[in-house]
């Protein structure tokens, strides 16, 4: 059973991916953006590793630095100069490869209806960014509801370890009770909080699937939206 919305709430942090907008076909643009680029002024690289190969070397990169898992720039920056020095190219490079990466990352599209949610939670709640991920919400429309970020590349640790819910809470100036974290991704995002001492939203999408343990004390909606309208219903 979804639990109810909190009382005495102060504060509001917010999962990006997956929770703002779908992920998936962000990362695929940005890779096919990537493997233009390369193709453009690396063409050696882009002939010897399509953009599944550059995924598979991304993901070698992060199964070596595991100490890097809180760092998803710095995992694809280094994999992006091992690609381009494998072939002959200076690794230098790489600077200028993912920048256009980053830039089709950034080519975001929100889900139906939450940059307007996220104007009216903003207009009664402080908003604060908590993301594992490395979107750039300087670069967006809906940007600027938000007090700021956390992410887990600045902070040095990611979600769910409680510490990153706790630098959110010392940002915003509240206590575990007076926040809630919105996210979509039960471990990261709801347990993560929950540990915190917060209150927990799941958005959950049509194909999750809810934990073993049941969703107790977690408020479930199917969108931010949906959230938007029960918060400010009371």
């Amino acid at each position: 059973m979804s639990a109810p919305l909190p009382a005495g709430l102060r504060a509001i942090t917010l999962d990006l991916d997956d929770t703002l907008w779908p992920i998936a076909p962000v990362i695929e643009q940005a890779e096919a953006a990537l493997h233009a680029w390369l193709a453009r002024h690396a063409p050696a690289v882009a002939e010897r590793f399509d953009t599944e190969a550059l995924r598979l070397l991304r993901d070698d990169v992060a199964r070596d630095h595991p100490d890097w898992a809180h760092d998803f720039t710095r995992i694809r920056h280094v994999s992006i100069g091992i690609a381009l020095q494998r072939c002959g190219h200076d690794p230098l490079m790489a600077d200028a490869a993912f920048a256009a990466f980053f830039e089709a990352r950034n080519m975001l599209q929100p889900y139906p209806g939450v940059p307007e949610a996220l104007a009216r939670l903003a207009a009664r709640w402080p908003l604060l960014a908590l993301t594992n991920g490395n979107a750039d919400l300087s670069r967006q429309p809906f940007g600027r509801h938000f007090r700021g970020t956390v992410s887990a590349r600045e902070f040095g640790i990611g979600k769910p370890d409680v510490r990153i819910f706790q630098e959110a809470m010392r940002r915003l100036g509240v206590a575990p009770h007076e926040l809630l974290h919105v996210g979509d991704d039960w471990l990261l995002d709801v347990q993560g909080a929950r540990a915190a001492g917060c209150h927990t939203a799941w958005i959950r999408h049509p194909h999750a699937q809810p934990p073993a343990q049941g969703t107790a004390g977690t408020c479930v909606v199917g969108s931010l939206v949906e959230l938007a309208d029960r918060l400010l219903a009371g």
